[in-house]
């Protein structure tokens, strides 16, 4: 895949630069994003393309680390680089996903969704980024549905993509299971400087389909969280897993996996879920 790049900005951008860029857009969108949120019988979810200015969203794909300085995650639930611990990188990173964090866009998405109360993710238990090469995937799953010390739901992902020169056939496309694994998915294109939201709760089964082509996909996620459970009913859950229609026996062993790790004691699930690799403060 061949990119002819801008030339670098001739001012560095703070934090709120990426902010206001942000809000501008969704204020823009606003009413047609509630309307594609609110569309029943399915998992609720918007995307937004051209998020930031094309030179900005330019410069954070060219500031993403090499997968030598991530951790891989390869099993048969999924495959790919991940990192959390931002100051080792180049801190237009940082600010990017800290950007998502910020009160202002907070509230927009909140108003967005019609979700109150959202409460970002300071401490990167759930996000960071991620990059994904050819071969790569993530099975169908649920996503953990709760913060770290267990007092919070999640309820809403942000995915913003960031390579340029993406197209559908290369893989790498979210997949949104809205009538279970079972059934056909929906799927939203993995796209440069596109912004995906989508609920989180005990029934939003997404993936990301194989990786079929020797490119690399970058991407920035956030998570929020709510004291509120977004159901009418109180649940609890590792990250759990299944197998595609086509994976009978991954399917299999994926239940199994997961109803193994959801009937540990409370107190072993927090060990699992501990990571050394989380946000320190720069110094």
């Amino acid at each position: 895949m061949h990119q002819n790049f801008p030339k670098a900005l001739s001012y560095p951008l703070t934090r709120n630069d990426y902010v206001l860029q942000i809000c501008k857009k969704l204020e823009q969108s606003k009413a047609a994003l509630q309307a594609e949120f609110s569309q029943p019988k399915r998992i609720s979810s918007f995307y937004l393309d051209h998020l930031l200015d094309e030179e900005v969203a330019q410069e954070i794909y060219a500031a993403f680390p090499d997968e030598q300085k991530m951790r891989e995650l390869k099993s048969l639930r999924e495959h790919k680089y991940v990192a959390m611990q931002l100051d080792q990188f180049d801190s237009k990173i940082e600010e990017i996903i800290y950007a998502f964090q910020d009160p202002r866009v907070v509230a927009l998405i909140s108003k967005i969704t019609g979700i109150p109360m959202l409460l970002p993710d300071p401490q990167l238990y759930a996000g960071g980024i991620s990059v994904m090469r050819q071969g790569h995937y993530l099975n169908p799953h649920l996503d953990n549905s709760h913060n770290k010390s267990q007092d919070c739901y999640r309820v809403l992902n942000l995915l913003y993509y960031a390579s340029p020169g993406w197209q559908v056939e290369f893989g790498g496309n979210l997949e949104l299971w809205d009538q279970g694994v079972s059934e056909p998915c929906r799927t939203i294109e993995y796209r440069f400087n596109r912004l995906v939201v989508m609920v989180t709760n005990s029934t939003s089964w997404h993936s990301v389909n194989p990786i079929c082509y020797p490119a690399r996909r970058c991407c920035v996620s956030n998570y929020y969280f709510s004291q509120n459970s977004p159901e009418a009913r109180s649940y609890r859950h590792v990250t759990s897993f299944r197998g595609r229609p086509d994976q009978r026996l991954r399917d299999w062993i994926l239940r199994g996996d997961a109803l193994l790790r959801n009937g540990f004691p409370e107190e072993l699930k927090k060990q699992v879920r501990r990571s050394d690799y989380y946000y320190k403060k720069r110094s």
